[in-house]
C-alpha cells in the first residue's frame, strides 16, 4: 500500500485547520512567555506548557522548527543506514508530537507511543495526528508520563528525545540518556544549536557511547569530538517556512527563518557514518568551494574543491551545511 508520509506542508496544514482563529495577541503573549521560560531555569516539578493556549502557542510557533531539525538528524540516520526501517518507536518528552511526524515523514509504518507529562499537550498532538491522515500517525498512542529518573521505556526499535534535556536538571538528563540507551535500538536526540545546548548533546554522545552504541550520525566516527571544550561548538541549521500564524505570533515578515539544533544518532546495529560532514555552510569563490568538515581520520580539516575536480566541484556547489562528504560516487578526490 503506498501510503502519503507526512511533510513539513502537511503539518503547516494541520495546524492551520486546528488553530484558525486564534487571537494572535493571546498567542503572541503566551509565545514570548514560554520563550523566556525556555531561555531560563525551568522548573522540573512541573510542565511548561500548563493549557490549551500554551499549548496552541507552542504549536504554531515551534512545531514546524522541531519538525525540521528532528526531520534532518533522522535523514541522517537513514542515510548512514539506508536498509533499516524502526517497526516501533517512543517518542519521549514528544508534547505535541513534531519528532513522531518527523519519524514518520522518513519511515513508513513505525508504531509510535508519544511520552509526556503535559496533557493538554498530548490532546492537542492527538487532535492534530487525527488530521494528518496518516495511518501511523493516526494510531499513535498519547500517554502522560513524567520525565524524570522514574520514567521506564519498553524497548523498542527508535527512541527519539528532541528539545527535552535542557528542562531536566543535571541527574534526570542521565538518567534518561541511559533509560534511551537501553530501551532503543536507535536512539536520536536533539538540543538546540547553542553551546550549551551542544554541551549536552556531547554529554548524551559520551553515555551512549559507554552503553554500548555507536555513533551513526552526525559525526563520522564514536570517538572523541575533535572540537576544543570552549573555542566552538557543533551545531547545524535547517530552514523553516514560516505559516501566516507563524508570523502574527511573532510578527516576523519574512517567509521563512533557520532553526539551529545540535544533534547525535547512535544506534547498537551497524551503520555506514559518512567518511566526513560539512560542519559550517559551504563558501563558494569563483572557481572554487571552502568546506569546513569533521573527518574520520583527520579530525577537523578544511578542503578547497575547484573547477579542476570536475564532478566533485558540482556537487560540491550544491552541497549544503550539514551533508555527508563526500557524494556517494565521487568523481574524484578533493585536495
Amino acid at each position: 500500500m503506498n501510503v502519503t508520509l507526512p511533510t513539513a506542508q502537511s503539518l503547516r496544514a494541520a495546524l492551520a485547520g486546528l488553530l484558525d482563529g486564534l487571537p494572535p495577541k493571546q498567542a503572541a503573549q503566551a509565545v514570548d512567555r514560554l520563550i523566556a521560560s525556555y531561555r531560563g531555569e525551568t522548573p522540573t516539578d512541573a510542565p511548561i506548557l500548563r493549557d490549551r493556549s500554551d499549548v496552541v502557542a507552542y504549536a504554531a510557533y515551534r512545531m514546524p522548527a522541531t519538525y525540521e531539525a528532528v526531520r534532518s538528524a533522522l535523514d541522517a540516520l537513514a542515510g548512514a543506514a539506508p536498509d533499516w526501517t524502526p517497526a516501533t518507536h517512543t517518542d519521549v518528552g514528544g508534547g505535541t508530537g513534531a519528532a513522531s511526524w518527523a519519524v514518520a515523514g522518513v519511515w513508513e509504518g513505525p508504531s509510535t507511543t508519544v511520552l509526556d507529562w503535559a496533557g493538554p499537550a498530548l490532546a492537542l498532538g492527538r487532535e492534530l495526528a487525527e488530521a494528518s491522515g496518516v495511518p501511523g500517525l493516526r494510531d499513535a498512542r498519547w500517554e502522560q508520563a513524567r520525565i524524570d529518573a522514574s520514567l521506564e521505556l519498553a524497548p523498542v526499535d527508535l527512541v527519539t528525545v528532541s528539545y527535552v534535556l535542557k528542562e531536566l536538571t543535571a541527574g534526570a538528563r542521565t538518567e534518561l540518556v541511559d533509560a534511551a540507551a537501553a530501551a532503543g535500538q536507535a536512539v536520536v536526540i536533539v538540543e538546540p544549536g547553542t553551546p550549551d545546548g551542544y554541551a549536552r548533546i556531547i554529554e548524551a554522545r559520551d553515555r551512549l557511547i559507554a552503553a554500548g552504541l555507536s555513533v551513526a550520525a552526525p559525526c563520522p566516527h564514536s570517538g572523541a569530538c575533535p572540537i576544543e571544550p570552549g573555542t566552538d561548538w557543533c551545531h547545524f541549521s535547517a530552514r523553516v517556512s514560516r505559516s501566516s500564524l507563524h508570523r502574527q505570533v511573532k510578527g516576523g515578515s519574512l517567509s521563512h527563518e533557520d532553526e539551529k539544533f545540535a544533534y547525535v544518532a547512535a544506534t547498537r546495529f551497524p551503520t555506514a557514518p559518512a567518511p566526513a560532514r560539512i560542519t559550517r555552510r559551504p563558501q563558494t569563490r569563483k572557481g572554487q568551494v571552502l568546506l569546513e568538515l569533521c573527518t574520520r581520520d583527520d579530525g577537523l580539516a578544511r578542503s578547497t574543491v575547484t573547477k579542476r575536480h570536475g564532478e566533485l566541484y558540482r556537487a560540491a556547489r550544491d552541497a549544503a551545511w550539514g551533508d555527508p562528504w563526500p557524494p556517494a560516487d565521487p568523481a574524484d578526490p578533493a585536495d
